[in-house]
């Protein structure tokens, strides 16, 4: 049987990867700032996401390793959260090199979770790994530092993957619920100028993506994780409204988003900035998207 460690896995991407690779009858272990336990045929493991500890025992005879280990960024940017979102991410990042250059078997191959939000806001130019410019900013120090951490570590024996992730869709998370409840209320229409570029990914498409990664070992290196059409934000909520048939929605402008961000404790940077991001490695290698546009995605999860 395969084994998979999923670090940081009890959120929405680590449940959505459970679910596709237990059917496949893989052995799965999540570590976890929880207790120790097994759930479902599950497999948690107490770490504390900054060591080196017994939970590095799991990791020999590892099959696959993906880090998704880090505090989300959907809140505001107080300095209490900013040092947060760095050191759950460095921390982790640094503990699982240490632990995998500790290993007898170490695993065969390392994903770590990196985000597509690295590249400059773009309304001109699409960004692929090859030509794509880096931006600025806290948002993309924080993602520059977290790749650093995870190139630090020279690992002859185990295969490294960088997963520069858009923004996921899917049924039980990531941004669909809350921008249909807005639909459905009344306010499904742009946001902003509704011009900036939105680089999203299905969740069945992130989960292909892996098992893709893990079953072609040529595949090493950055890699975007983004369907190959980004679409501007004034699309992505009249294909949401279609999907809902809801005929019409009222803009939020700047201001008002500005306020309700403040309102709920988070930023406008995560639907405002331009991410014109595409998979170009990633289709140079072969892999077929199951979902290349928002149409057929938005589609598919609202009738779900």
């Amino acid at each position: 049987m395969k084994k998979m460690v999923i670090a940081g896995g009890t959120g929405f991407l680590g449940r959505s990867l459970v679910e596709v690779f237990q059917k496949k009858n893989w052995n799965i272990t999540i570590l976890t700032r929880g207790v120790s336990q097994t759930k479902h045929g599950v497999h948690f493991v107490h770490w504390d996401a900054a060591s080196v500890g017994e939970w590095s025992n799991c990791l020999n005879g590892a099959d696959v390793l993906i880090n998704l280990n880090g505090k989300s960024v959907d809140c505001r940017y107080t300095e209490k959260n900013k040092s947060l979102i760095y050191s759950t991410r460095l921390d982790a990042t640094h503990a699982l090199g240490k632990a995998i250059k500790q290993c007898s078997s170490p695993p065969k191959v390392w994903m770590n979770a990196a985000s597509a939000t690295i590249y400059r806001h773009s309304l001109d130019q699409e960004m692929d790994e090859y030509t794509g410019e880096i931006g600025s900013g806290f948002s993309v120090d924080v993602c520059l530092k977290w790749e650093a951490a995870f190139h630090h570590y020279d690992l002859p024996h185990t295969r490294k993957i960088v997963l520069r992730t858009g923004i996921v869709l899917g049924k039980e998370g990531g941004p669909l619920k809350p921008l249909a409840m807005l639909a459905r209320l009344g306010a499904g229409g742009k946001h902003g100028r509704g011009n900036q570029y939105f680089s999203w990914l299905h969740t069945s498409d992130f989960c292909g993506v892996v098992e893709f990664f893990i079953s072609h070992p040529e595949t090493i290196g950055v890699y975007n994780l983004t369907s190959p059409v980004p679409i501007p934000n004034a699309e992505v909520m009249r294909e949401l409204r279609n999907a809902l048939r809801i005929p019409f929605g009222l803009p939020i402008p700047k201001w008002l988003l500005e306020i309700g961000a403040s309102l709920i404790r988070t930023e406008t940077e995560l639907i405002l900035k331009s991410r014109r991001v595409i998979p170009r490695r990633l289709e140079e290698a072969g892999y077929v998207f199951q979902f290349r546009k928002i149409r057929e995605a938005v589609k598919e999860l609202v009738a779900r």
